[in-house]
């Protein structure tokens, strides 16, 4: 997975430490310096075995300053071990605080960063992917941050000082014996190599899989019921087998390189060579068998922390990646602020779209030059046919996003001009997607308005007639939204509406309210919204032609465009759009009373 870079020249990764770079550093350095401080012993060790090797042609006979020798080597390296594992301790401490400091860091930047993100971005993003950057992502770079620097630090630090030490006491065996080194990083990069061409793929079908397995499990209720069983199968097990042929591709190139690489630098590796090119030497007279002693001990202590640092490279990809999709978090679009603190108040509840438009990202004009006025205190009904641009223009007003042409006036006040806490004072919206927090039901209610009172907050339920309801529920107001709190569709939407009551907002946007509901609940809250709508601007938006006739005003959208406008009996002798979808929804009215009575 390839490491793309900003135009600061800067990777991800590097971007994402650099609050914490100086003290991974530190603890690499730590960790290098005790990994050289705990290999002491070994060159004691060898020390000693010179000195016993020198006292055996002696008669064991060790002189009192050899005696001393070996008391100040066994000191030193017993004094060398615990600084050293101090040393690594200090090192793997410091990093751990620095990925706990970046963890901290990161998880408060993107909530920053989301409560400054336009309403309209979180649509379009599912709860997974959120989650996924939030929680997995960041955890994943905990390998990158806790320990891979501090194993970078004890691989060099072992490493360099191995070679240094090898190469004093007899370069000719040292260089035999470190002879797989140059092929283990070889090996290694071949495989880093191998790992970023497919890597790509594998996460394309890997994500493909998952989608194909939560439709296939969500869908069973539909596929028993029309018996199309195979026909699903067949989709979910392409989805499988297109995947297992990724993990195959991906997988096959590495082993080879991962059994080389393993294979250069395990001990018995290590060893062999030393002991064969040290067999070689005392043959040859040309070193003694004491001699070999620190070749013995020394070489193999390289392998662990080259092997460590093998599996935390390859984990590096998966840190990559994980990195560059918290950084598309942090770099998510916000909403423009208002340039000063002194903001305009608007002057009364008029709204008005001055020649706006609005392009998605995708380059598709959901509205294209509208001009309309909303008069303080009229209702305006928005209709038109599937993808006409009805939503958008509600959620431009609700400034989920900013209309990429053209202004939204609030009592004459930009709408860019008001903090989005302000802008909710004036605007409520109750839609057909209801989106209650985990939190109780008392704070779902008082989302908007958390200082208002429990007899405020009550009295706003029973205007929603959910009061009862609520009561009912282990805990009442305190029970918290959660799969254990069972509220139906449209109890979440009277939720909904007794929180757009409390609020009590001079101009109020329903969209389609009552879509997702069964005809029961439908009742139940029309005369909430009824109670609700009474004295404010409002603004509806509907399928269902006959709850909007008496509108004061009614929109008619097709291809982002307002193409009729007028009110009822007006736009019906226009015979126009309007006309023709008035027709149908009193011939669906009329199917479904036929249907009802059979």
């Amino acid at each position: 997975m390839n490491t793309q870079t900003t135009s600061t020249g800067q990777g991800p990764i590097s971007r994402i430490l650099a609050p914490i770079r100086t003290r991974l550093l530190i603890a690499a350095t730590l960790a290098g310096i005790g990994t050289i401080l705990t290999m002491v012993p070994l060159a004691g060790m060898a020390h000693i075995a010179q000195i016993l090797a020198t006292a055996s042609n002696q008669a064991w006979e060790l002189s009192a300053s050899n005696e001393r020798d070996i008391v100040w080597v066994v000191t030193g390296s017993i004094v060398s071990v615990f600084i050293g594992m101090g040393s690594m301790f200090l090192g793997e401490l410091i990093a751990h605080l620095a990925d706990n400091h970046l963890t901290h860091h990161l998880r408060r930047a993107v909530l920053r960063r989301l409560a400054q993100a336009p309403l309209g971005w979180f649509t379009g993003q599912t709860s997974g992917q959120v989650k996924q950057a939030m929680q997995d992502d960041i955890a994943t770079l905990h390998s990158l941050t806790a320990h891979f620097y501090t194993a970078v630090g004890r691989a060099l630090g072992a490493l360099s000082i191995s070679v240094i030490y090898l190469l004093a006491m007899d370069w000719r065996i040292a260089v035999i014996t470190l002879l797989p080194l140059p092929g283990f990083f070889l090996f290694l990069h071949r495989l880093m190599q191998s790992s970023k061409a497919n890597m790509g793929e594998f996460v394309i079908r890997l994500e493909h899989m998952n989608s194909a397995i939560n439709e296939f499990i969500s869908g069973i209720p539909d596929v028993k019921a029309f018996g199309t069983t195979g026909q699903a199968y067949r989709g979910y097990q392409d989805a499988v087998n297109s995947f297992a042929d990724a993990f195959d591709r991906f997988t096959r190139p590495l082993v080879a390189s991962m059994a080389h690489v393993h294979a250069m630098v395990t001990p018995v590796t290590i060893l062999g060579l030393t002991l064969l090119c040290g067999t070689i030497s005392v043959v040859n007279g040309w070193t003694t068998p004491v001699d070999l002693v620190p070749f013995i001990l020394v070489a193999p202590g390289i392998c662990a922390p080259l092997l460590l640092l093998h599996t935390l490279l390859h984990d590096l990809g998966s840190a990559t990646g994980a990195a560059q999709r918290v950084m598309a978090l942090l770099e998510t679009p916000i909403l423009q602020a208002p340039l000063s603190d002194q903001q305009p108040l608007p002057a009364n509840n008029e709204i008005r779209f001055d020649n706006v438009s609005y392009a998605y990202d995708n380059g598709h004009r959901g509205l294209s030059n509208l001009d309309v006025t909303f008069a303080a205190g009229s209702v305006t009904a928005i209709v038109g046919p599937s993808g006409a641009g009805k939503s958008t223009l509600a959620r431009l007003l609700l400034r989920f996003f900013d209309p990429t042409q053209g202004r939204i006036t609030l009592g004459g006040v930009d709408l860019r001009q008001l903090s989005t806490a302000t802008l909710y004072q004036y605007i409520g919206f109750v839609l057909q997607d209801v989106r209650l927090i985990h939190a109780s039901i008392r704070d779902n209610i008082a989302l908007g308005r958390p200082s208002a009172s429990q007899q405020e907050i009550e009295d706003a339920a029973r205007a929603a007639n959910i009061h009862e309801r609520i009561l009912a529920l282990p805990g009442g107001y305190d029970a918290v939204v959660d799969d254990a709190t069972q509220l139906s569709g449209g109890e979440q939407q009277r939720v909904s509406i007794a929180r757009a009551i409390l609020l009590d907002p001079p101009l109020l946007v329903l969209d389609e309210a009552t879509a997702a509901v069964d005809a029961s609940s439908e009742l139940v809250i029309q005369e909430a919204l009824a109670r609700l709508t009474r004295g404010r601007t409002l603004i509806v938006i509907s399928h269902r032609l006959d709850t909007i006739r008496y509108a004061d005003q009614i929109l008619v959208l097709d291809d982002g465009m307002i193409v009729e406008q007028g009110n009822h009996d007006h736009l019906l002798t226009q015979h126009g759009l309007y006309a023709r979808l008035w027709a149908l929804s009193n011939a669906t009215s009329t199917l479904e009373s036929e249907v009802s009575t059979c």
